[in-house]
C-alpha cells in the first residue's frame, strides 16, 4: 500500500464527497492505497471537525446550509431517478406543496401537461420551474429569504404555508433516521412542519446517502410521512428498518 500523508487523504476524501455527496470506507481504502482502518480515523478526525457525518459504510458531508447551485450539482442523477419515480403520485389535479429542495425542483419540472394543479412551495426556484409547466398554477409563499439557502423561510413563510390545504406534500431531507426527517437549520424544519401539518399526504424524496444519519434541527416525525422514495430498490436492505415506518416506493 501506498503510503499517503495525512492532508493528502484528507484533501482526495473531501474531493470524493463533493463529488459524490458521500465517502464509501472500501472503496476509497481501495481508491487511496490505505487499510480502511486509516480511512475509518480520518472520517472520525473530519467528523470531530463538524466536516462529515459518519454513516453505515461511510461517511456524507455534514449538513450545513448550502446554495440552491450547490445542492443541484450534488448526486443529480440519483435526484433525477427519484424524481421520476415522484411523479407517479402527484395526482392530476388538486392542490400540493414542494419544499426547497432541489430534489422537488426536479419533480416541478417533470410534471409534463394535462394537468389542473395548484402548487405551493417555500423556493423561487421551484417556484419558477413549476410556473413553466402548463396547467400548473405556481403560488410562491411570503417570507424572510435565507441568504445561504434561497428558501423562504419565518413567521410569515409559516403563516402563508398554512392558507391552503394540500392533497401532498412533496419533501425532501438533510438528514433521516428512524426518528424522522431533521435539517440543517431550525427554520428550514419549521417550514416543512407546517407544510406536513397542512397535508393529507407527505412524501418524502431522499437519497440513501441521508439515510441512518441526524442534522442538528428535526423536522418530521414518521407517524406523519406517508411514502419515502428512494434510488433504491424498495427490497433493498438498507431500507429494511424503514418499511416499518412508512411505505417504501
Amino acid at each position: 500500500m501506498t503510503s499517503l500523508l495525512g492532508p493528502e487523504r484528507r484533501s482526495k476524501l473531501l474531493a470524493t464527497l463533493k463529488a459524490d455527496g458521500i465517502v464509501r470506507t472500501e472503496a476509497v481504502a481501495d481508491l487511496l492505497g490505505v487499510s480502511v482502518m486509516t480511512v475509518r480515523r480520518d472520517l472520525a478526525d473530519l467528523e470531530a471537525e463538524g466536516v462529515v457525518r459518519r454513516v453505515r459504510g461511510g461517511a456524507v458531508s455534514a449538513p450545513t446550509p448550502r446554495s440552491f447551485g450547490e445542492r443541484s450539482a450534488t448526486r443529480a442523477s440519483v435526484k433525477e431517478k427519484i424524481a421520476r419515480k415522484a411523479v407517479e403520485l402527484v395526482p392530476r389535479s388538486g392542490v400540493i406543496a414542494l419544499d426547497a429542495s432541489t430534489t422537488t425542483g426536479l419533480l416541478a419540472g417533470q410534471l409534463g401537461t394535462q394537468r389542473e394543479l395548484i402548487l405551493a412551495t417555500n423556493s423561487i426556484d421551484n417556484a419558477m420551474a413549476a410556473h413553466k409547466v402548463p396547467g400548473v398554477r405556481a403560488h410562491l409563499v411570503g417570507g424572510e429569504v435565507d441568504a445561504l439557502t434561497g428558501s423562504l423561510v419565518g413567521p410569515l413563510a409559516a403563516q402563508s404555508a398554512n392558507r391552503l390545504v394540500y392533497d401532498v406534500f412533496f419533501t425532501s431531507a438533510a438528514a433521516v433516521d428512524p426518528s424522522g426527517t431533521s435539517e440543517a437549520t431550525l427554520e428550514e424544519g419549521h417550514i416543512k412542519t407546517v407544510f406536513s401539518a397542512a397535508s393529507r399526504r407527505t412524501v418524502l424524496l431522499v437519497d440513501s446517502s441521508k439515510l441512518d444519519s441526524r442534522a442538528s434541527a428535526h423536522a418530521i416525525d414518521w407517524d406523519a410521512i406517508d411514502t419515502m422514495i428512494t434510488e433504491l430498490a424498495p427490497d433493498d436492505s438498507r431500507l429494511t428498518q424503514y418499511k416499518k415506518l412508512a411505505n417504501i416506493f
